[in-house]
């Protein structure tokens, strides 16, 4: 007999309605009776797994485009990205995992042709606020980071974080003494920073001073060799994009910042070295170089022409080459 009440497997919206069921438990029954809460949470646990399965398909069959769709209109028909969000702390770590995997994959799924989490999150743009919170709590700090990456996918999002006062922040996230989560801090402000280049322009171009300074004094000077290894690459990686011409010829016009530059030239390793070159390539190649920095060029121009005729890759490389001969030959003729 028992087989014929076996109860039928659920819809993708009635999985969605009764993880909001037991997310709206937990977020109202913080202290509830201990055995009932245990019952709650390895059910809303359960039922998460299942969110996940829909969306990403299990070792016995693919996702199903009409199953993530429907999911999806449900997820965001009401307050459930919110209320998984709030949440997430009170989790146990492996229903953690998979709620990050289950926001991720949100972002990406289309409706009608439509990311409808990006209309969601720009209604709800403060769920950004606790997300970027989430790096000053050790627990949670790698999942609302994972998480917050997935939202900044949506331009509009990545925007509202790099306008807020949320992106100072990330000055002090990325040199937390937690490897793993100042590492994760700087992954975010990497793709803060790189993905949408009109946005980021416009942001570089308003905030230019008080963002270079705080660049400048706490990640390319700072103590720790990750940190400046990381910061150097970053700031090729934006000054060497089309899109911010603007900033790097203001960049490259200011004497504090060669002085810099220099400095990690002549750092221990190998890799930072090679990394300032390519920024220190630009400050050569300026064909409107201001006098202070033709002062300085020419100052240091032994030791410069010096460093670098010694001054070589691993392996060959044709670019690398044809690049420092033409910085040379800019030293060489000031």
């Amino acid at each position: 007999m028992k087989g014929l009440f076996k109860s039928k497997p659920r819809t993708p919206a009635e999985l969605v309605r009764q993880a909001r069921e037991l997310l709206v438990y937990m977020d109202l029954n913080g202290t509830s009776r201990e055995g009932k809460r245990e019952e709650k949470i390895a059910e809303l646990n359960k039922t998460i797994r299942e969110l996940k399965s829909i969306l990403y398909g299990n070792s016995e069959s693919e996702p199903v485009s009409e199953a993530c769709v429907q999911l999806t209109q449900e997820f965001f028909r009401e307050n459930t990205l919110r209320l998984l969000i709030v949440c997430l702390p009170k989790l146990n770590l492996e229903a953690r995992k998979d709620a990050t995997q289950v926001v991720a994959n949100l972002q990406r799924q289309q409706v009608h042709s439509r990311l409808i989490a990006s209309d969601y999150l720009e209604a709800n743009k403060d769920l950004m606020d606790i997300l970027v919170a989430g790096y000053d709590n050790m627990d949670i700090a790698l999942h609302y980071g994972a998480m917050l990456r997935e939202c900044i996918r949506h331009q509009s999002i990545a925007r509202y974080v790099l306008e807020s006062e949320h992106i100072k922040k990330f000055f002090d996230y990325i040199q937390l003494p937690n490897f793993d989560i100042a590492s994760d801090a700087s992954a975010t402000f990497k793709e803060l920073l790189t993905r949408h280049k009109s946005t980021v322009a416009e942001f570089l171009s308003k905030n230019y001073d008080w963002f270079f300074a705080e660049f400048n004094s706490k990640l390319l000077s700072s103590p720790n060799y990750i940190t400046r290894r990381q910061a150097i690459k970053l700031l090729g990686d934006i000054l060497l994009d089309r899109s911010n011409s603007g900033v790097m010829t203001r960049y490259v016009s200011s004497k504090d910042n060669l002085m810099i530059l220099m400095n990690l030239l002549r750092e221990s390793s190998k890799n930072i070295q090679i990394e300032a070159f390519h920024v220190f390539k630009l400050f050569a190649a300026n064909q409107n170089k201001p006098p202070e920095i033709v002062s300085i060029l020419v100052t240091n121009r032994s030791k410069l022409l010096r460093f670098f005729s010694s001054f070589k890759l691993d392996k060959e490389d044709e670019q690398f080459e044809a690049d420092k001969a033409q910085v040379v030959k800019e030293i060489a003729a000031l």
